[in-house]
């Protein structure tokens, strides 16, 4: 999940979300006006790619350092 792109995620963005969040599993809150971003990108500094690092945008932002990544899972 780290660099090349910064990651859209489903989480709103609270500044103080974590204070009082649970500790296992956090979701986020249920509404705000800006969505979580994580990992970084190939324009940013190292510090950016850290896991637990968040950044926020608009829904409605465009900016071509960010994306989402896809997953392919396989049935077994």
């Amino acid at each position: 999940m780290h660099g090349n792109v910064w990651e859209w995620t489903a989480d709103w963005y609270a500044a103080d979300y974590y204070a009082h969040s649970p500790v296992d599993d956090p979701q986020g809150p249920p509404d705000g006006d800006v969505r979580v971003r994580r990992g970084g990108s190939w324009h940013t500094w190292p510090f950016y790619a850290r896991s637990s690092f968040r950044n926020w945008n608009t829904p409605q932002s465009r900016y071509p350092l960010q994306g989402f990544r896809l997953v392919r899972e396989v049935a077994r």
